[in-house]
């Protein structure tokens, strides 16, 4: 039987967790993982009194046939798409991003002229915010692309926004719109062979990993608990009320949709609701904590609340309810 990834991580994670390390303050369950960098001596590096910071250190794949596929993504949107994977999980956490490190794996018959391009893509992105690609390997792949980012970051001693902190009464936000992305691939599946035109799916082709965002809800201490929705916001719900031990209800009518194409439509619930990629900002806040209706100039949606109960049910506008599984991305899923 093949394992499910979920399962796959629980285990490792049992595996890892004997092994007691004071410099590792969040390990395996977050979205980065967070360090404080120690001597010998138990004192921070550099440092007498204490850390200013901790290091941030996030992890993504991009693969090609599961992730993107050449027939469909411009060498410069798989560059573009392979960083954004990294810097959303440092915006996911409040961070601040520093530094890329990229490993790839090509064929040997790949032209240079993609990799190029696919650098220039990438590149592109990390000066936007200011992000050094630092290092990396390569290394020959017999089956197709493999594209391996790290990123390290920073965020202030103590103040990641982890997932595992939303308690119950506490609303839900989300920011931007969901199913953007989902609906760019459902499109290309249905017409394999018609390109679509990026600008009339940007947050599929060329995604804004909001940085500025989740570091403004991170230093006015406007989050509690914080995720990002690339792997579709039941599944990405689930991941907080897993780690923070609680449920949840959502208000179907409240989850804002993304309208894409040409004309643009707005796209179906079940996108907005279970497809990935969108790499917008899903957290929670304490009650009484005032949430603008725009942060970083990107819109804010309340669309649910914190329970004790530790499911997650989507509600109607009659205040019907009904369970709502996690039905996002998982590898390994059939």
């Amino acid at each position: 039987m093949v394992i499910a990834e979920k399962a796959l991580i629980a285990q490792i994670r049992r595996l890892a967790r004997p092994a007691k390390n004071p410099a590792v303050v969040t390990g395996i369950g977050d979205d980065c993982a967070v360090l404080r960098l120690l001597s010998r001596s138990g004192r921070v590096r550099g440092k007498e009194r204490g850390a200013e910071n901790d290091t941030l250190v996030t992890t993504d794949f991009s693969l090609e046939g599961i992730h993107f596929r050449r027939d469909w993504h411009s060498p410069e949107s798989v560059g573009h798409r392979c960083l954004a994977r990294g810097l959303s999980d440092i915006a996911a956490i409040g961070g601040e991003p520093v530094a890329a490190f990229l490993s790839l794996a090509l064929p040997r018959d790949l032209r240079q002229s993609w990799v190029s391009r696919f650098a220039d893509g990438l590149i592109s992105l990390a000066k936007k915010y200011s992000v050094t690609l630092a290092g990396g390997d390569t290394a020959e792949s017999p089956n197709g692309i493999l594209a391996d980012i790290v990123v390290v970051g920073t965020v202030p001693k103590g103040k990641a926004v982890l997932r595992s902190r939303a308690r119950p009464g506490d609303p839900i936000y989300v920011s931007g719109e969901l199913g953007g992305s989902a609906a760019a691939v459902w499109r290309l599946r249905k017409h394999p062979r018609r390109k679509l035109n990026p600008r009339d799916y940007p947050r599929h082709f060329f995604p804004e990993p909001r940085i500025e965002l989740g570091r403004i809800l991170r230093a006015k201490s406007l989050a509690s608990a914080m995720i990002d929705t690339s792997d579709g916001l039941s599944t990405d719900l689930a991941h907080i009320c897993e780690e923070s031990g609680v449920g949840a209800e959502l208000q179907a009518e409240s989850i804002p949709r993304a309208s894409v194409g040409k004309p643009s439509r707005e796209v179906d619930l079940q996108f907005a609701l279970h497809g990935g990629e969108d790499y917008e900002l899903l957290f929670t806040a304490r009650p009484g904590k005032r949430i603008p209706s725009r942060i970083a100039g990107v819109p804010i949606t309340l669309i649910g609340y914190i329970t004790r109960f530790q499911k997650i049910f989507l509600m109607n506008e009659s205040g019907a309810g009904a369970e709502l599984k996690p039905q996002g991305w998982e590898h390994f899923r059939k």
